[in-house]
């Protein structure tokens, strides 16, 4: 008898499952680096700007945004708006 947990494609779903858990911990880490950026270069964060970096989980949108936090002097400015 072979059991579920031990059967290939649970464990290829574990494994999925483990990957996109890292990548949202990546994501996570990458959110909070743009916003400790702002924080030191003293740019003011509204809170709907703190919230949509936090919210998002695209790995190349938070480096873009990573990015800009080193240029710009309004928040705003992360999302290309009169950047």
């Amino acid at each position: 008898m072979r059991y579920f947990w031990r059967h290939p494609f649970a464990e290829e779903g574990r494994e999925e499952g483990r990957e996109e858990g890292r990548e949202e911990g990546r994501a996570q880490e990458r959110a909070d680096v743009v916003l400790r950026t702002l924080k030191w270069r003293e740019v003011d964060v509204p809170d709907a700007v703190r919230e949509r970096v936090l919210a998002s989980g695209d790995l190349e949108e938070l480096g873009t945004w990573l990015d800009r936090a080193y240029q710009v002097t309004d928040a705003w400015g992360l999302f290309g708006e009169g950047f």
